[in-house]
């Protein structure tokens, strides 16, 4: 199973989705990749260290841009590794917009090398529709789509499924919406009008699990943890355990 993490808006929560589903993968005794697509590379700096010392050489760069095989490292997570991301990546579109070869596919090709190493792949997708998330999208079983509350948030939507519907036609006929994940939810009246109108419009294909908004979940990736070690009982952790239920367990979407 490959899940893409994609949000056309930025900070909605969709690295910390990435990093805390592939945790919570990992210590429940998942073997689990986690590439991170995103140039800015919260994932990486969250997992790794002594990703500071880490060569481009070393990083997702090279299977994008020089069409090499994936480099994978080892985190302190049991069982997740990580593809990390390099912030030469964000070049990537104009690298891709004039290749003639496969440009949507590169991430997929090496992908399919490795890919039966792992019981699940999460792949993080940058907050834009460019070709990196074309890259994700096409080598991914399906897209989780992170929502956070806000008009603008909400009106993104239309454009990230239209994007989903091309590369259905174009690229990966079979990739499926696992659903909309709502994020930072608090009891504001801006978070409760945001989560009704999602539910309204798009019904059965929103997550029953909704994120909390948490400082919890904040302080554990300053401390480059995870949400499960650094604070268990938090809040924002017992949600995300729902929602790897919900997604993995339950047999409903993934």
């Amino acid at each position: 199973m490959t899940m893409a993490i994609a949000s056309q808006k930025g900070g909605t929560g969709k690295s910390t989705t990435a990093i805390t589903l592939a945790a919570g993968l990992g210590r429940s005794g998942k073997n689990v990749l986690l590439i991170d697509l995103d140039s800015q590379a919260n994932a990486s700096k969250t997992l790794l260290p002594q990703y500071q010392s880490i060569s481009k050489e070393e990083t997702l760069f090279v299977t994008i841009i020089e069409r090499k095989p994936l480099v994978v490292h080892k985190t302190g997570i049991p069982n997740v590794s990580i593809v990390p991301s390099h912030i030469l990546l964000s070049n990537t579109d104009i690298e891709l917009t004039t290749a003639k070869d496969h440009r949507e596919a590169r991430l997929k090709r090496r992908l399919d090398d490795i890919k039966d190493d792992y019981d699940y792949v999460i792949i993080d997708c940058p907050p834009a529709l460019s070709w990196l998330t074309l890259n994700g999208m096409t080598a991914a079983d399906g897209v989780l789509v992170v929502v956070s509350p806000g008009y603008f948030e909400l009106d993104s939507l239309v454009q990230l499924n239209k994007s989903m519907g091309e590369v259905r036609e174009f690229f990966n006929p079979n990739l499926k919406l696992l659903g909309y994940l709502f994020t930072m939810s608090d009891p504001t009246v801006n978070s409760k009008t945001s989560l009704k109108l999602l539910r309204q419009t798009y019904t059965d294909d929103v997550c029953t699990t909704v994120i909390p908004r948490n400082t919890d979940i904040r302080d554990a990736n300053f401390q480059k943890k995870d949400v499960f070690e650094y604070s268990p009982k938090a809040k924002s952790a017992v949600a995300y355990s729902r929602l790897i239920k919900e997604l993995f367990d339950d047999g409903k979407k993934a």
